[in-house]
């Protein structure tokens, strides 16, 4: 039976997964390590907490005292905890060196000295930089724009080097862009659903033109699942294949769900570094380990605009204060704090 340590487990795509391995019937504990910032939330666990299989412990990946004692009662480490928006990468740049870098070596330090089974270290398609035309396949060179991105691939080649140098069993995923409920509204998807249910103009960079790749968040964490169980250690599997969209035919869908009209959009001068297109390859992981997308697009994002109608309670008091302190808990199995 596989005892699961899940860092930024709270957080949009970690809680995700969580719900969905905790269902897995050879997984016996679940514990998530989350330092609830301001883009992690106990409340994306939800019915998490009606297993008695999770645990859950505030933190930061950056306490090797706690890492260490967490890593020796699990078998496997799956590593969702990162800084992530590009934006605040650029005003900011040593916290996401820190988190991104230091953070992931100090759980690989950690997975060394107790033999842990299994690492899954979560990354992104944004380490491969901007290609006008082709696509990326797991052997391209990293070419990041963005300190944001520079961050996730040096964390990744460290994971790496920690196969190579010590034998730590470490597989990489590198996702394209998810979507999906829970998403803190900083990020594009959430930003407009939220702004067009409030009648409230939303900005688009350049001309719309950049091309980014969506993918359901249920998807990438079956894919990650899949590396989990099957990954060959040492190897790097990109998970893609949602539908490629720019930022206008992305707002287009978004002002057709909501019943919005295209006079709410502004265009705004691109941001630095903008990387104009990303596509990565995901046969790899599609031929070695079963991997296939399954979310329509279309049937996501109306789902995920539902949830944000439905919710404003969770989202609003992010749009007010998106820093805000969380409090400090630990939650023990089947316990219903924190809902």
């Amino acid at each position: 039976m596989e005892h699961v340590l899940v860092t930024g487990g709270a957080g949009f795509i970690g809680s995700h997964f969580v719900k969905r391995i905790i269902r897995a019937e050879d997984v016996a504990t679940v514990t998530v390590l989350d330092a609830l910032t301001y883009a992690g939330h106990i409340e994306n666990l939800g019915t998490a907490f009606l297993s008695p299989k999770l645990t859950f412990v505030q933190g930061n990946i950056l306490d090797a005292e706690l890492v260490g004692e967490l890593v020796q009662q699990h078998t496997a480490v799956v590593h969702f905890a990162a800084e992530s928006h590009v934006d605040r990468s650029f005003s900011d740049a040593g916290a996401f060196l820190a988190t991104n870098v230091h953070g992931t070596q100090t759980l690989l330090d950690a997975a060394m000295r107790h033999g842990i089974e299994t690492f899954v270290h979560v990354s992104t398609d944004e380490v491969y930089g901007p290609l006008l035309e082709g696509t990326a396949t797991e052997e391209f060179p990293l070419r990041p724009s963005v300190p944001y991105a520079a961050s996730k691939a040096a964390s990744d080649l460290v994971a790496l080097s920690y196969f190579q140098t010590y034998g730590v069993p470490v597989c990489v995923t590198r996702s394209s862009n998810n979507y999906g409920p829970y998403q803190h509204p900083e990020k594009i998807i959430p930003l407009f659903l939220t702004r067009l249910q409030r009648g409230e103009p939303i900005t688009l960079h350049g001309r719309g033109e950049h091309v980014r790749n969506w993918l359901h968040v249920e998807d990438n964490c079956a894919g990650v699942e899949a590396v989990l169980r099957g990954g060959t250690p040492g190897e790097v599997y990109n998970l893609g294949g949602g539908t490629d969209l720019t930022g206008r035919e992305l707002t287009d869908y978004l002002l057709r769900i909501c019943d919005a009209t295209e006079d709410t959009i502004t265009y705004v001068p691109d941001r630095p570094a903008n990387d104009l297109r990303y596509s990565i390859d995901w046969t790899k992981a599609s031929a070695q380990l079963g991997y296939r997308p399954e979310r329509d697009l279309m049937d996501g994002l109306a789902e995920t605009a539902d949830w944000y109608r439905r919710n404003p309670d969770r989202w609003a008091p992010l749009m007010r204060n998106p820093q805000a302190a969380r409090p400090s808990r630990t939650v023990p199995a089947a316990s219903p704090a924190g809902w």
